[in-house]
């Protein structure tokens, strides 16, 4: 038994700090944890959760629109904001009990409250310190306002999922992820809609053809796409409304701007200055392969250290720390960041798992391209333009799936399976031996026969 009060102090009660903090628990360790805003993070609180249902929300427009071609006349058909928001507020406030029950049953006490590090071992919450061996930091990320002029009126993703009023006009400013799917949410749930991108292409990082698809959807979906455009000023107008003038000289008159331009470590005022803790040139706390910082008492995983800012990663750095360090083997467990699956949910929805084509070529790998572009059978009846569009990079030379890349219905779902198979080392020809499900737009990903073209 060591002289500390915990051999564990975790600070950050989301998804990479509650696994740690409940698997250290498990094999043993004496494990605090301190949050000071809410139970589960980001994630669950003002990202992946409430997203995913607003997202859901925001679908059924375009349901509705479909039905006509089924038989269903729908009519006197309303949307009631107050009504999505409370129902997401009610999940998300289940969520947190979940959270507080998975730590108490697993005997790590919880510590509400801002946690200040005031030394290698020691931890000040409110009045009280609190010493440990090792300290985990897993504070996250925190959503950046451009520094221009009226930025008092922008909101972030902090606030969006909260709003009083839903905007019947609003400008999204940024061009990542959450750009772009909250564009398709205020867009689906009847909100007149810009979308303003600094760069000539939104989805940065991620495979050009898929970028061209998506734009080409939102397009046509009526979203006002705004590329090489920026904001210079915002400023309230007297009826409460905002005025933005933006660099082409435009000035629009909207009721909300958001803000998605990225998110930065969420540190201050943590007391790292306390401590031999470094941080790279982005702002990340700086760590080794086994997440421990130039500190040797304290470790950081998550968000906060600069890798793909994804909850699943995260996840999977706290299990991985856990066993590292209180596991009952010698054994050392290190995240794989290879193929990693991700999805974008916008309408329609993007999953990719591997290599972009301009990834795959600029590691010199040649190429086979096998693409295809279809209307989904639903959209036969439903009447809507809607498209999907499948990709598979190759290896010329080996035949080994490089990238899967998938725009429409439920893409993330069928990703997700591809990417077991990726992670496998799977060829095309294994693509091409599979029996599909039929009729599915799944089964497209092993009827894909013909070569679209080679590269490199």
């Amino acid at each position: 038994m060591s002289n500390f009060d915990y051999d564990l102090f975790v600070i950050g009660a989301g998804s990479g700090g509650v696994r740690a903090s409940r698997m250290s628990a498990a094999k043993g360790a004496r494990v605090a944890i301190a949050e000071d805003r809410y139970m589960g993070g980001t994630c669950v609180n003002v990202g992946c959760v409430p997203k995913k249902l607003y997202v859901y929300g925001s679908h059924i427009h375009d349901e509705i629109e479909g039905a006509k071609g089924f038989g269903w006349n729908i009519s006197g058909v309303d949307f009631d904001w107050p009504t999505l928001r409370d129902n997401k507020t009610t999940e998300i406030s289940r969520l947190n009990d979940v959270y507080r029950n998975i730590l108490s049953s697993n005997n790590v006490e919880l510590i509400e409250g801002r946690a200040t590090i005031t030394g290698p071992n020691q931890v000040v919450v409110g009045d009280k310190t609190y010493t440990a061996e090792r300290i985990l930091i897993a504070t996250g990320g925190w959503p950046m306002i451009p520094d221009i002029p009226g930025k008092e009126h922008i909101i972030t993703s902090n606030e969006v999922f909260d709003l009083d009023v839903l905007p019947h006009k609003a400008m999204v400013l940024g061009g990542g992820y959450i750009a772009v799917e909250f564009a398709g949410i205020f867009k689906g749930l009847g909100v007149d809609t810009s979308l303003i991108y600094r760069g000539p292409m939104f989805l940065r990082g991620f495979d050009n053809e898929v970028r061209n698809f998506v734009k080409n959807e939102l397009d046509q979906k009526g979203i006002d796409l705004r590329f090489e455009t920026n904001i210079v000023a915002i400023t309230k107008t007297s009826d409460g409304r905002l005025e933005v003038e933006l660099t082409t000289g435009d000035k629009d008159i909207v009721d909300c701007v958001l803000a998605a331009t990225g998110r930065v470590p969420n540190i201050a005022s943590l007391g790292l200055e306390n401590t031999a803790v470094t941080l790279d040139a982005k702002g990340f706390i700086e760590v080794d392969s086994g997440f421990q910082s130039r500190e040797p008492s304290i470790y950081a995983v998550g968000d906060v250290i600069g890798g793909p800012a994804l909850t699943p990663v995260a996840l999977a750095e706290g299990m991985a720390l856990a066993h590292n360090l209180y596991g009952n083997d010698s054994t050392v467990k290190q995240v794989d960041y290879s193929n990693i699956a991700t999805a974008v949910f916008c309408q329609p929805n993007i999953g990719t798992v591997g290599l972009s084509e301009e990834e795959a070529l600029e590691q010199g790998y040649g190429l086979n391209i096998y693409t295809t572009d279809f209307k989904h059978m639903k959209h036969t009846l439903s009447g809507l333009n809607e498209r999907t569009f499948m990709k598979l990079i190759v290896d010329k030379n080996t035949d080994k799936v490089l990238g899967c890349h998938m725009v429409g219905s439920e893409a993330g779902e069928i990703i997700q399976g591809i990417a077991i198979a990726m992670k496998a080392g799977v060829t095309k020809a294994q693509f091409d031996d599979t029996i599909g499900i039929h009729p599915t737009a799944a089964e497209e990903f092993v009827t894909m026969r013909e070569i679209t073209r080679t590269a490199g």
